[in-house]
């Protein structure tokens, strides 16, 4: 007999989580709610489950594998592709479920059971996923391995129509009222670094371009003088570099912007900047400032410092990006801030930084697709 605990009529969400890895430990299977359709999940280190989700299954199709984010996902697929990696970074937690090459032996995947990796994976691929829903995360966060998904479908946007086909089957169905997307995940497939869309869902085609953009970021202190003019004079050139208008950037492959370590949210553009550009017929008028976020900092594929400070600053908190964040001079000088120097202190500032950016642009590679 199936149990169903609404979690509008919970008083405290924790016993239904307690619940859930209860019975996910016992074997059981257990229906979670997410922002697109309701998933039956089972515990990875269960055979018994294992083989209860295979039942419901394509034979070859592969299940998915629930992390509760990007850099567990590393521990189960190290050599997960850099398209890969940067989906997973932009699109979770979230309605997309990235299908690669079943992981090898250096990964947390091979320490499982191997009747389990067979029936997680009967071919040589997998599937992974974030689910951006609370009551499943709090579930993985207590659970001694990942979960693992039947694949999702788009029926099953309520936890009634899950029941119907359910009911007796499923020890536990985590009620939620009806999905939010109203739709299913999107299944991308990732090979030989490049992606494909395998199950249309409610993240779509332009969504996934914009995501797996390369993403370039300017930084200074307060984003009103040096990086919008850096990220002003960057769009001009790479838009002429590529034949389009700046607002085709994303769909050539590129996001371009700009943020500072102390910035405000909101301030306008410097006026001197914004005249200097103008005369290039850059129109920065409508930038508006915003401070360095972790968000930014883990999207951003490249992220380029005006001073030595800035970028060490970053680099004391998240030494990991050291790669990705360098001195906007190759030669390795500081672009002085000129507020408060007079216009002609913005106008040599707006010259060192229009050098150094030439430099960027000329090795950047442009597809022929």
């Amino acid at each position: 007999m199936t149990e169903r605990i609404n979690l509008k009529q919970t008083d405290d969400i924790r016993d239904v989580i307690h619940l859930a890895v209860q019975y996910l430990a016992k074997g059981g299977l257990v229906a979670f709610p997410t922002a697109t359709a309701y998933v039956i999940a089972g515990q990875s280190l269960n055979a018994s489950a294992m083989s209860k989700l295979r039942s419901f299954s394509q034979p070859d199709e592969p299940l998915v594998l629930c992390v509760k984010g990007f850099d567990e996902a590393l521990d189960y697929q190290p050599e997960m592709a850099s398209i890969g990696q940067k989906l997973a970074k932009r699109c979770w937690p979230g309605p997309v479920v990235l299908e690669m090459d079943r992981p090898g032996s250096d990964s947390l995947f091979s320490q499982l059971p191997e009747d389990v990796q067979s029936q997680i994976c009967p071919q040589n691929r997998i599937r992974l996923r974030a689910p951006a829903h609370e009551i499943i995360f709090q579930t993985l966060r207590l659970s001694p391995s990942p979960l693992v998904l039947l694949n999702e479908q788009a029926k099953y946007q309520t936890a009634d129509s899950l029941m119907e086909d359910f009911d007796g089957e499923v020890a536990l169905i985590i009620d939620d009222g009806p999905s939010r997307f109203g739709d299913q995940s999107t299944i991308v497939s990732i090979t030989d670094n490049q992606w494909s869309i395998l199950q249309p869902g409610v993240v779509t085609e332009t969504t996934l371009k914009r995501l797996s953009s390369e993403i370039y970021m300017f930084v200074c202190t307060g984003n009103t003088c040096r990086s919008p003019m850096a990220e002003g004079l960057f769009r001009k050139m790479l838009s002429d570099k590529l034949g389009c208008q700046e607002d085709e950037l994303s769909d050539h492959g590129f996001i371009v912007g700009s943020a500072g370590l102390a910035a405000a949210m909101g301030a306008p553009p410097s006026p001197e900047g914004v005249t200097i550009l103008a005369e290039q017929e850059i129109d920065i008028q409508a930038h508006e400032s915003q401070p360095l976020t972790e968000r930014l900092l883990e999207q951003a594929d490249y992220l380029y410092t005006m001073t030595q400070g800035h970028r060490a600053a970053i680099l004391a908190e998240r030494p990991d990006l050291e790669e990705s964040v360098r001195l906007l001079s190759p030669e390795g000088k500081d672009v002085s801030d000129p507020i408060g120097g007079g216009f002609q202190c913005y106008v040599e500032c707006k010259k060192e930084i229009e050098k150094y950016l030439h430099s960027i642009v000329a090795q950047i590679h442009i597809s022929e697709n």
